[in-house]
């Protein structure tokens, strides 16, 4: 799982190179250096099924799809309070992954619902961030047990989907820490995936892809977590700022700011 790059390979890029890997090659795929020996890699949506589009893309899902198995939404499958089975769910879906060539699944959502009118919070576990927390480890260690690695989503305080490219999520530290964050630091503790994907809100008056505090401090400090951020597709601000705060890839891309 995951591109491994050599010291070796690190000094011959040059700096154009290295700010194109930071954007996505076209919807679904991240960009790729042959010469240089680092691939590309293909995501997928897939939270409790995989949507593999193999011709024309789309956020909505709108173009034809590749046939898979729809499993219960986590919502529902999160009723069970069983870790087993849904770790039994992640590994199905890297199977599948696996036959569609797809190296990495977007997915699993444990942001807290506090909304009832959030679009997502079907793909979101629990309103208990013990319970979101559980069961997304067990998702992701089951489809990493699969070689195809798992995106985390969406970081953090993503609770609405009305103007959700510029909504603030405002969070007193205590509530942030315990209620918000809780869900992800479990699971990037307990079964560390190779990916988080940023959150298109702000928090605290700062977007996601920006935020210093919680991209590197939280999640790279606090949580160790140690894989790339990825933003959602369309949730990048500023990439300067992005890039500093501790974003890794922008999705879909940007024509790598050429």
């Amino acid at each position: 799982m995951g591109v491994v790059v050599s010291n070796f390979h690190l000094a011959k890029i040059t700096a154009e190179e290295k700010v194109k890997l930071t954007s996505g090659k076209d919807f679904w795929t991240s960009e790729h250096l042959a010469d240089k020996g680092i691939p590309s890699f293909r995501m997928s949506d897939g939270p409790h099924g995989l949507r593999y589009q193999a011709l024309a893309a789309d956020h909505l899902g709108i173009n034809d799809s590749v046939p898979s198995t729809s499993f219960p939404t986590v919502s529902a499958s999160a009723a069970a309070w069983d870790p087993d089975l849904i770790q039994a769910m992640g590994k199905a879906i890297g199977l599948e992954a696996q036959s569609l060539g797809v190296d990495m699944v977007l997915g699993p959502g444990v942001n807290m619902k506090r909304n009832p009118l959030c679009g997502r919070n079907f793909e979101y576990f629990s309103e208990d961030p013990f319970l979101a927390g559980k069961l997304g480890a067990a998702w992701i260690n089951g489809i990493q047990s699969q070689g195809i690695a798992a995106c985390l989503k969406h970081f953090a305080a993503n609770n609405q989907e009305n103007d959700r490219l510029s909504s603030d999520s405002l969070v007193d530290p205590t509530a942030l820490h315990e209620i918000y964050l809780e869900a992800f630091r479990i699971a990037v503790t307990e079964s560390h995936p190779e990916a988080v994907m940023c959150s298109y809100n702000k928090i605290n008056g700062t977007y996601a892809s920006d935020n210093l505090y919680l991209m590197t401090q939280v999640l790279r400090q606090q949580f160790g977590f140690g894989g790339a951020v990825i933003t959602d597709w369309g949730a990048l601000n500023d990439k300067v700022a992005a890039l500093n705060a501790g974003t890794d890839l922008e999705m879909p891309g940007d024509d790598h700011l050429f």
